[in-house]
């Protein structure tokens, strides 16, 4: 299993207190220490994989934005730092070199990137994210490579409304999110199900645990996925929805990531591409991101 990773990644720095910070990508390398896994660097992006997912204006103004010191604010919790730009476009070159490298070999990759990216819209930041990451590897993996179809699954604890917003019009690709609701953003009801019938949208009470998530999973995520036949599965890994962590309300444990791990594999056709989304408490963060890819790569062996 491929492992992508930069440290220009740490360089996109929040300000003091927020909770997506640098630090999450330490406690990433301690859950992956001593697994079997390949590990390879993060290619900066080419702009014109962002601009699959992102107007040309939209670039600009990010790319424009980036302070010579201290911070720029995009949204409410969005923010800009001198190493940014270049943080962000390795989190966009690393989902694309999975892609390749996925497409071309089959088996299973994981993108520990950040900025995260589910959150931002064709022409919005917001959320912690700049940039559409897995939605940039569907296109990449549909457009590049000639892909008929491709699944991406997100089980961030928030629902992913960027790459919604993004992928609404596209009937290549299936988006299936599940995710806490109500929670920000906001978004995610049942009834958004895209310009095709292509979104599948299964919120999660507050207070739920990995019993609940699973049995939602084995009746809709997994059929409706095994039903799509991709060519590709994309992942929004997101380990958020870890009882110990700040930001939201359901209670999974490590042992439920291993579990989406097998059970994503099985209906993944053999090619597997995940990327780190959310997941702020840092020991949970080290053990569920050991417990996913662990299982990942025994499973993609």
């Amino acid at each position: 299993m491929l492992v992508f990773t930069s440290e220009d990644c740490s360089g996109h720095v929040n300000p003091p207190g927020h909770p997506e910070r640098v630090e999450r990508l330490r406690a990433v390398e301690a859950g992956l220490a001593g697994l079997a896994v390949e590990r390879r660097e993060c290619p900066l992006g080419e702009e014109a994989e962002v601009l699959r997912c992102h107007p040309a204006g939209y670039l600009a103004a990010v790319k424009g934005a980036v302070p010579e010191a201290g911070w720029a604010q995009l949204d409410g919790d969005t923010f800009l730092s001198p190493g940014s730009f270049r943080a962000a476009m390795r989190a966009v070159g690393g989902i694309c070199a999975a892609v390749d490298a996925v497409v071309a070999g089959g088996g299973a990759a994981f993108v520990a990137g950040r900025p995260p990216g589910h959150h931002a819209e064709a022409a919005r930041a917001m959320g912690f994210c700049l940039f559409g990451t897995v939605a940039i590897g569907a296109m990449r993996a549909l457009d590049a490579h000639g892909l008929a179809r491709v699944a991406i699954v997100d089980f961030d604890v928030h629902h992913g409304n960027g790459t919604q917003d993004v992928l609404w019009d596209e009937g290549r690709c299936l988006f299936a999110s599940s995710h806490q609701m109500p929670l920000y953003p906001g978004s995610g009801d049942p009834s958004e199900v895209g310009a095709h019938c292509q979104v599948l949208n299964v919120p999660l009470r507050g207070g739920t645990g990995g019993a609940a998530m699973r049995a939602a999973y084995e009746r809709l995520i997994l059929p409706a996925v095994a039903d799509w036949r991709p060519d590709l599965l994309l992942v929004s890994a997101g380990f958020d929805a870890h009882a110990a962590d700040p930001l939201a309300g359901l209670e999974w444990e490590a042992a439920d990531y291993a579990w989406l791990a097998a059970r994503l594999w099985e209906v993944s056709g053999g090619r597997m591409v995940s990327t780190l989304e959310g997941g702020y408490d840092l020991d949970a963060l080290a053990a569920s991101v050991g417990a996913y890819v662990g299982e990942l790569a025994r499973r993609a062996a």
